[in-house]
């Protein structure tokens, strides 16, 4: 991010920063966009039974279909959080934008039982586009509002990635049914597909006109003394030799990872328990990004109004770890409603980390750029994700579901012991109190 390079206790000129109406149009529609991404991660997994039957596929094919989102992540943050750094929010945003569409338009092609490769390849296109998403919730806000709005709108962006999941927990399930005819199957499918690359089109075309790169003048006196951080490689050794934010690394992907493990094997393990129930499973998904996305905003308000980052984070943890040790046990009451209470708690404080950690790196790293922070956030949840997802799959087929979800505990409990470890180091908020002599939000226009 280009900022004006002031010293601490320096007399900030009047109008230095500044907040414009347009940030919440600019925040909206990366939300859209980043909806429509997610909502293809998760569209496979939640009617595995079908797709298995359609393409005369194996389960773990499937679940193939969600991971290709966690494999390509891993190598290629690297270069994507570089290319945020250096052109920007903009085009890093197009780019993820138009990718997206692409992938989108390749599935409509897939719409046969012996195209799995076609839509295969689709979703490694959709896959490769997320780089440039899931990063983005912290720089946009650090970008485009102000000290006191910065967690709510980090919040509010990672809202997209959550609602993308609702959804692709809940339409897949009401759209496809579950019968036997390939050619009932195929047809619903083939809506499906155009629906989201006519959306994903339609949001390409907005972000080319509306998305901005950055408003004329810093929105917070943070931003405005932000020192430039170096080249992304010399940022990215900084953050390693940073043991509060290794602490956070670890723990954030553990977080993250369990809840990739249980999304991508939810239908698995409904349908072990309760079979027959497929739409049910969406709607178990749905419940738990549903309430997450609640977490999200009420954590995100909590942290604007308290700034008590490594409070809220462990609290969080913690909580996320108790819910799972319930979620573990409720389905063999064999009783559904329980499951949709349990799966909502979870899902309220398990979703409802993701922006907190963000913010909580953010803190922890400033001044490095936002996009290098979270990048590594990713990175980590991806590779946790996979790994808890391959090892979970293994536990399910050879122990069943407790085995499994016993393992998600017990990763989590590691997260709450080093999370408990960090020391608080606010260093963003220690910059806003540097300001003196303006209102750090400054007038809007």
């Amino acid at each position: 991010m280009q900022v004006i390079a002031v010293n601490v206790g320096d007399t900030i000129p009047s109008g230095a920063v500044r907040v414009y109406k347009i940030r919440w149009v600019i925040l909206f529609l990366f939300v859209l966009y980043s909806m429509s991404n997610a909502f293809q991660w998760i569209q496979y997994s939640i009617i595995n039974n079908i797709i298995v039957r359609y393409y005369g596929v194996k389960p773990t094919m499937v679940d193939w279909l969600s991971m290709i989102y966690m494999v390509t992540y891993i190598p290629l943050i690297f270069p994507a959080s570089w290319y945020l750094e250096k052109k920007g929010l903009r085009m890093a945003v197009l780019i993820g934008s138009c990718g997206t569409m692409i992938g989108s338009w390749v599935k409509v092609g897939s719409v046969s039982t012996d195209r799995f490769w076609v839509t295969f390849l689709g979703q490694c296109i959709t896959a490769v586009s997320q780089i440039f998403i899931l990063g983005i919730p912290p720089r946009l806000a650090a970008v485009w509002f102000g000290h006191d709005q910065v967690s709510t709108a980090c919040a509010i962006g990672v809202f997209g990635n959550q609602l993308g999941v609702a959804l692709g927990f809940l339409l897949p399930p009401a759209i496809v049914p579950d019968v036997d005819d390939m050619d009932v199957i195929g047809y619903w499918l083939s809506v499906m597909f155009y629906g989201i690359a006519g959306l994903t089109t339609a949001l390409f075309v907005a972000i080319i006109f509306i998305f901005k790169e950055k408003p004329p003048t810093p929105p917070s006196t943070a931003a405005l003394i932000q020192e430039e951080a170096g080249s992304y490689f010399q940022g990215v050794l900084r953050l390693m030799k940073n043991p509060g934010y290794i602490l956070l690394l670890l723990s954030y992907g553990m977080n993250v990872g369990a809840f990739y493990a249980i999304s991508t094997l939810l239908n698995q393990v409904v349908l072990v328990h309760f079979p027959g129930e497929t739409e049910n499973a969406g709607r178990i998904g749905l419940l738990i990004v549903l309430a997450g996305m609640l977490g999200s905003i009420v954590c995100g308000f909590v942290l604007d109004k308290t700034a008590k980052f490594k409070l809220v984070t462990l609290l969080v943890y913690i909580m996320s770890m108790v819910f799972m040790l319930g979620y573990t046990f409720v389905f063999h009451l064999e009783t559904l409603w329980m499951v949709f209470v349990m799966a909502g708690l979870l899902g309220f404080f398990m979703t409802g980390y993701l922006p907190v950690g963000f913010e909580f790196a953010a803190e922890l790293t400033y001044p490095e750029a936002e996009g290098t922070s979270s990048g590594l956030l990713n990175a980590s949840a991806q590779f946790f994700g996979i790994f808890c997802t391959m090892a979970d799959g293994q536990l399910l087929d050879s122990y069943g579901d407790m085995a499994a979800n016993l393992l998600l505990v017990a990763v989590l409990f590691v997260g709450t012991i080093m999370t408990a470890s960090i020391r608080e180091d606010l260093r963003r908020q220690a910059a806003h109190k540097t300001a003196i002599h303006i209102d750090n939000n400054g007038p809007q226009v």
